[in-house]
C-alpha cells in the first residue's frame, strides 16, 4: 500500500455540494478510491450487484449486493477489491439535510453506518436515488427545495433501519440531549487540535461542564474528556499508518508542542508507543 506524507482529502466537485449517480468498477471515483483517502463531506454507497471490499480505517469489511453504507467526513477508507460490483453513490454536505435528519444521522454515525437491506428496503432506497438523479433532467438545475426532503427522507430511513437492527435503538433521548451531544461531537471533530479540555466546549455550548459530561455520557457512554481523547487518538492512528509523517510532525498536527507528552498519552491509551504502533500496523498483512 503506498504511504503518503499526508492523507489525501477528496472534496466535493459539484458546485451544489451534492452529487449522486451510478458507479461500477471502471468509474473514475471508484478508481480514485483504490488509494487511501477521506472526504470533507458525507458519502453513501448502495451496492446493487457484485461485491465490494473496503478498508474503513483499519477494519476490512466485505459488502455484497444489498449493502448500504454511509461514511462520515474525515474517516479514512479505501476500496481494496471490486468483484463485479456496481450501484449508486451520493455525496453531500451536512447543510443539504434537514436539521432533524442530520441530528439523527450524527447520533447513529459513530464511524460508519452499514446496513444489509431487505429486498423491499433496497427497492425503496433505489427509488429515492433514481428520483434524485432524474431531477437534473426535469429541472435543468439543482433545486434545494426538492433535493433536501428527498435526501433527508433517505438518511432518516437509513437511521431507522439501523436502529431497528441495533439494541441501542431501544434507548431514546430527548431532542435537546441529542442536539447537545451532536453539537459537541461536531465541535470536537473541528477543534480537537486546539481545544482539548471539556470546559472550552462547554463554554461554546453555553452549558456547564457537569451538564456537558452528563449529556455526552448519556448518549455515547463516554465522558466528554474521553471522547476528545478518542478523536485525537483515532487521527493519530490514521496518520501513523497512512502517512510517512514523523512522530514529532504528527504530534504537531494534533496540537501538541511537547512530543514526549503526546508519546506518553498515546502509550497510556493504546499500551504501545506511537513507533511500535506504526510497526505493528504495517507488519500486519491483513491491512496491506
Amino acid at each position: 500500500m503506498p504511504k503518503r506524507d499526508s492523507i489525501l482529502v477528496n472534496s466535493m466537485d459539484s458546485s451544489s455540494s451534492m452529487a449522486v449517480g451510478i458507479w461500477d468498477g471502471s468509474t473514475t471515483g471508484i478508481l480514485k478510491a483504490l488509494n487511501p483517502h477521506r472526504h470533507d463531506h458525507y458519502t453513501c454507497m448502495l451496492v446493487e450487484a457484485g461485491q465490494l471490499e473496503v478498508l474503513f480505517d483499519f477494519e476490512q469489511l466485505i459488502m455484497p449486493a444489498g449493502t448500504l453504507f454511509v461514511c462520515p467526513p474525515h474517516q479514512v477508507h479505501q476500496i481494496t477489491t471490486v468483484l463485479g460490483a456496481s450501484g449508486y453513490y451520493i455525496s453531500f454536505e451536512g447543510h443539504h439535510m434537514t436539521r432533524s435528519a442530520k441530528d439523527m444521522l450524527d447520533a447513529s454515525l459513530n464511524e460508519t453506518l452499514i446496513l444489509s437491506l431487505s429486498a423491499p428496503e433496497q427497492q425503496w432506497f433505489t427509488s429515492i436515488l433514481d428520483s434524485l438523479i432524474k431531477l437534473d433532467s426535469i429541472n435543468y438545475s439543482a433545486n434545494k427545495e426538492v433535493q433536501q426532503p428527498l435526501l433527508s427522507a433517505f438518511i432518516t430511513q437509513a437511521v431507522i433501519c439501523h436502529d431497528c437492527r441495533s439494541a441501542a435503538g431501544s434507548i431514546s433521548h430527548s431532542p435537546r440531549v441529542i442536539s447537545i451531544a451532536n453539537e459537541f461531537r461536531n465541535l470536537v471533530k473541528r477543534d480537537y487540535r486546539s481545544l482539548k479540555r471539556p470546559a472550552a466546549y462547554a463554554q461554546q455550548l453555553n452549558i456547564s461542564v457537569a451538564h456537558l459530561n452528563d449529556v455526552v455520557k448519556m448518549v455515547t457512554g463516554l465522558s466528554a474528556s474521553a471522547l476528545i481523547q478518542k478523536e485525537i487518538l483515532s487521527e493519530a492512528q490514521r496518520l501513523l499508518y497512512y502517512s510517512q509523517l514523523s512522530i514529532k510532525e504528527i504530534a504537531v498536527q494534533l496540537g501538541y508542542k511537547d512530543t514526549k507528552y503526546f508519546i506518553r498519552l498515546f502509550t497510556k491509551k493504546t499500551e504501545l508507543s506511537p513507533g511500535d504502533y506504526r510497526k505493528t500496523l504495517r507488519s500486519n498483512p491483513d491491512l496491506d
